[in-house]
């Protein structure tokens, strides 16, 4: 102990102490019976670590490590009782073990640097029960930002193996499980789900009946009535799937949170809800862990406050940082089959579609040309089409795709086989097994149908399927968008061919070889999965449940827009599904929902309105040559407003997230801070009843005296009054109001832009250009590029080879929010020529690198 008291006093504060600070204090004596000394040091040492912090910063989250039995406690600075109460547990050799079982702990405290900065680190070690292993956690609370992480470690220090199932970082019960201050009568709950719609999100309250509301990633929790908020996110998922379960205990006089559980374990408690898998079949996931190995759980990122869109947007920005999202895409804009034409598209009404795109929208930017499911001849055979519907293959109708302008994209769902196909035909030691060596079927496509099973991605003969299967989609058929579909329910475990893998393992080790074989450029959209486990190898990811014709599906996905907002260009571009507008009926979708009744233009707004609030993905999901008879509705497709929000690629943000009034029945204000002197203010009335906002100005940020010139984005949407700084809209049922709100006093400018790029180039090599903004206030959102050979492309980072020596005047123009403009020129001194000789010496073979997978 000395030695570290001597660290503590001998060393100036933060800059020496993030290195040399240490402070341990270990207990061999039980629980129950540690000694007046022990209590003093502890005080001490813990007190003079804090009037150290005080000349620096304070944590924005307190921490308490109870001395009787090491368990935890966080609280915000400002506050008396603590958010949360808790201790950890692994569930191991099929029975539970908890932090609290232990006779002993010790208690280490660090100074360290960690994502959001300084941060103060408890290290609890829990050890001297006979014949079982030790358990720690790390705390680290940061000193300015109000958050804090937490990952929990099980270390087998016993002669024999262990068997783990779970590790809980958060196992907590009690009074002050988890206390906003408030009565939990006030309290709403956002659970993020195990994929996009499984299930559907939903932003509730307690209830009045018991309860378990069940998160799968990230759950957040806040009291309407003092306005703080408690989150949970995982910020890793090496193995395990984080699952989260907040018990409520209710009845028509009151309601608490009796327990509140974070898991680090397998996916089988979730596929058992939806999956069609027997119970003789069904593989809850065991890891061992030999004598002086360790297992750890997946790192947790807990956050405390007022501010519950900074707790959102926090998390977000570390996934991006962890896990190098790839959120560079820009947000395409094009259209897709499924909700037009479902498992009816054939090869005409295809091209039929491809040419009206071309003719009617290409200038506008809507060039993707995505076919989705039902051009395949069985799911887990994506290179074979369906010859029925396209006689004469995709490879023919993709390239005339592409000659139309358009880029070509495919629905797969990489690792979902039904018995249909090849690979269950020749080879079903490919896919996963259950203890007795049978492939574990997960249901069927329809009750009766053919039933699915599930590729083994660590099974190299399953990689060879993959690698080649995705390497013929792009190298043959030119394709440059995928979409990767179903996801979540082949996420079981099992028993696979690499031994001891999870679920979560095997799904990145196939999208790992899916991203190799497609190569860097390919596009592709992660569909039907948890949100975080596909981050970094996806461009796109779902974030709501699948749209339709029917104005009930277009409510019920606006939840998973509102409440995944933050993840936009953070974990991937948002994909909010196809946005229906036409009067187009179906007698039923591949749900079996029915829809007799188009859908109005009220409603037809709401539906491109919340594809555009998402900021990502903008896909029409009509029939294309119908809008030609209805020019109201193809000018919501033209219209330039939504057309530049999807430009900006920026999501608004839901302001009553977890605010909304009970008549709006769900988050219903959104607002997207373009620029300095414009935004968007969107209001949705989901309810059946005529609904009546009013707006404050300063709410969004604006003065209340300030000049601001207020449109209606869609022409129809007059009713708009202003009185006193507030904005009051009167709207009718099932309608949406979008109001562009450009300040008057701010004069329009054009961006001002930074190049980067060489002075000098040879003659045949392929040089790279890249334009920024230097004006975040004015956002660009186009760049287009004249090389001065006749050659011209657009994009913010481009590439040319110049083929002839000279000097070359190269432009840029960028082109504003405001539809201004910025333009600059340079020079580039472009030398040498092109060799014209035959030199055999100094050729290379060409070595594909797709004709051979990589061996996991």
């Amino acid at each position: 102990m000395d030695g570290g008291w001597t660290a503590l006093t001998s060393q100036r504060p933060m800059t020496a102490l993030r290195d040399s600070v240490e402070a341990t204090l270990s207990s061999n004596m039980s629980r129950h019976s540690i000694g007046r000394l022990a209590i003093f040091i502890v005080i001490a040492v813990f007190g003079h670590v804090a009037m150290l912090f005080a000349e620096d910063a304070q944590p924005l989250i307190k921490v308490n490590i109870e001395a009787r039995d090491g368990s935890y406690s966080i609280r915000n600075i400002d506050s008396i009782a603590p958010v949360l109460q808790a201790g950890i547990a692994v569930h191991l050799d099929d029975r539970w073990l908890r932090s609290s079982d232990y006779p002993r702990h010790s208690v280490k405290l660090s100074i360290v640097q960690g994502l959001l900065g300084d941060a103060q680190e408890w290290t609890v070690l829990f050890s001297g029960l006979p014949h079982q292993p030790d358990l720690s956690y790390r705390l680290r609370a940061y000193l300015t930002k109000p958050f804090a992480e937490l990952q929990v470690f099980v270390e087998n220090s016993t002669a024999a193996p262990i068997r783990v199932t779970t590790i809980r970082p958060i196992d907590a019960s009690g009074e002050s499980t988890i206390d906003l201050g408030g009565p939990v009568r006030q309290d709403r709950f956002l659970s993020d789900s195990f994929s996009e719609n499984i299930p559907d999100i939903q932003i509730l309250g307690p209830g009045t009946t018991n309860h378990v509301f069940r998160g799968v990633g990230s759950q957040l929790v806040y009291n309407q009535q003092t306005h703080q908020s408690f989150f949970v996110g995982a910020l890793t998922s090496d193995r395990f799937l984080t699952i989260l379960r907040l018990h409520i205990c209710a009845n028509d006089k009151g309601a608490k949170i009796s327990k509140y559980e974070v898991d680090s374990t397998g996916t089988t408690e979730l596929v058992n809800n939806f999956a069609n898998v027997s119970p003789s079949q069904q593989t809850p996931l065991v890891l061992p862990i030999g004598p002086g190995k360790e297992l750890a759980s997946e790192k947790l990122l807990l956050g405390v406050g007022e501010d519950y869109h900074r707790q959102l947007e926090t998390y977000g920005s570390l996934i991006r940082q962890l896990h190098h999202a790839r959120v560079r895409a820009a947000s395409p804009m094009g259209w897709w089959s499924w909700t037009a034409y479902y498992y009816g598209l054939t090869e005409g009404a295809a091209l039929t579609n491809a040419q009206w795109l071309s003719e009617n929208l290409k200038t506008l930017g809507f060039d993707f040309f995505h076919i989705d499911e039902g051009y395949q001849y069985a799911r887990g055979e994506y290179i074979t089409p369906n010859a029925t519907l396209f006689p004469h293959g995709l490879a023919d109708l993709e390239r005339k795709i592409i000659h139309l302008g358009l880029i070509p994209g495919i629905w797969t769902a990489p690792f979902q086989v039904s018995e249909r196909s090849w690979v269950y035909d020749k080879h079903r030691d490919w896919l996963v097994h259950d203890a007795k060596g049978e492939p574990i079927s997960i249901g069927s496509m329809s009750p009766g149908g053919e039933r699915l099973f599930v590729l083994d991605c660590t099974n190299p003969g399953a990689q060879g399927y993959l690698w080649k299967t995705y390497d013929t989609l792009v190298r043959v058929w030119g394709i440059h968008y995928i979409k990767l579909d179903f996801m979540d329910g082949t996420a079981i475990e099992g028993h696979y061919y690499r031994p001891n893998t999870t679920a979560m393992e095997a799904q990145r080790i196939g999208l790992g070889i899916i991203r190799k074989a497609v190569g860097d450029e390919t596009l592709l959209d992660k569909d039907g999965s948890v949100m975080l486990n596909p981050v970094g190898y996806v461009d796109f990811g779902r974030i709501s449940e699948d749209t339709a014709h029917i104005y009930s599906v277009i409510k019920a996905g606006a939840s998973g827009i509102a409440a995944r907002y933050y993840m936009n260009r953070n974990f991937f571009v948002n994909d909010p599904d196809a946005f229906n507008i036409s009067t187009q009926t179906k007698i039923f979708d591949d749900h079996g929902r029915i829809n007799r009744q188009p859908l109005t233009l009220d409603e037809a707004e709401m539906s491109i309105a919340l594809a555009a609030v998402a900021g990502g993905m903008f896909e029409i999901g009509d029939d294309l040559p119908r809008l030609s008879s209805d020019p109201t509705r193809l000018g919501l497709v033209e219209n330039k407003d939504l057309i530049d929000m999807v430009r900006l690629g920026k999501a608004a943000t839901p302001l009553d997230l977890m605010t909304f009034l009970p008549d709006d029945e769900q988050p219903s204000i959104f607002y997207l801070k373009e620029s300095h002197r414009q935004s968007i203010l969107t209001v949705f009335n989901w309810s059946d009843n005529p609904r009546s906002h009013t707006i404050d100005l300063p709410a969004l940020g604006l003065d209340r005296s300030g000049r601001y010139i207020i449109t209606s984005v869609f022409a129809n949407n007059t009713h708009i009054f202003e009185k006193g700084g507030c904005l009051i809209l009167k709207q009718p049922p099932h309608s949406v109001r979008m109001l562009k709100i450009v300040d008057d006093s701010i004069v329009a400018e054009a961006p001002r832009i930074k190049l980067n790029h060489p002075q000098v180039s040879n003659s045949g090599d392929t040089v790279v250009f890249e334009a920024t903004t230097e004006t975040p206030t004015v956002p660009v959102l186009s760049y287009h590029w004249d090389f001065g050979d006749g050659v011209s492309l657009a994009g913010a980072r481009v590439s040319h080879t110049y083929t002839e020596p000279g000097s070359y005047s190269v432009g840029l123009t960028a082109v504003g929010l405001d539809g201004l403009s910025a333009e600059d020129k340079f020079h580039i001194t472009v030398t040498g020529s092109m060799s014209t000789a035959f030199r055999p010496a100094e050729s290379r073979r060409y070595c594909n690198p797709s004709t051979e997978p990589p061996q996991q």
